[in-house]
């Protein structure tokens, strides 16, 4: 049975569609079978899409010190409908700012332990420009959460 790996990401700037195309590279690597990736921005995400999945990836911009308003949106609308639905589920974070990216990976850990999400992989915290050992990092961080999923019962 194939299973589902969700990517939810804001990617509004060249730095964070960047980090999102890394992501999916690790996540769709050929050698992982038997996970379906869907990338949803997160304005256009569902709750429905998050109950029918087995697995997360998000990603945003760090912004004032906090994630993406469009992140927020959509944490915001599918919370309460999937509380309780999903608890156990593994999830990955990758997260880009300029300066600081700390109140931005909080914001995201808070909401994420409210929902009983399990964190398989270590985030992804970028300040500055993309570099190899970075786009490096988010192929791991996609193939983690995507082997995870698919060795899931």
């Amino acid at each position: 049975m194939t299973k589902t790996l969700l990517v939810v990401h804001h990617t509004s700037s060249p730095a964070t569609r960047e980090l999102l195309e890394s992501v999916l590279a690790g996540a769709r690597d050929p050698e992982i079978d038997g996970v379906d990736v869907r990338a949803v921005p997160a304005l256009s995400a569902t709750a429905s899409d998050v109950l029918a999945a087995d697995g997360y990836l998000f990603g945003t911009s760090a912004n004032f010190g906090y994630m993406s308003g469009g992140l927020k949106v959509f944490f915001d609308s599918v919370y309460y409908p999937c509380l309780d639905a999903v608890a156990g589920r593994p999830y990955g974070l990758w997260v880009h700012g300029n300066n600081d990216v700390v109140g931005a990976v909080k914001s995201v850990r808070t909401i994420v332990s409210g929902l009983a999400l399990e964190q398989v992989a270590h985030t992804v915290e970028v300040t500055g420009p993309i570099d190899a050992a970075v786009r490096e990092n988010c192929y791991e961080l996609g193939a983690t959460v995507a082997v995870t999923v698919a060795g899931a019962a």
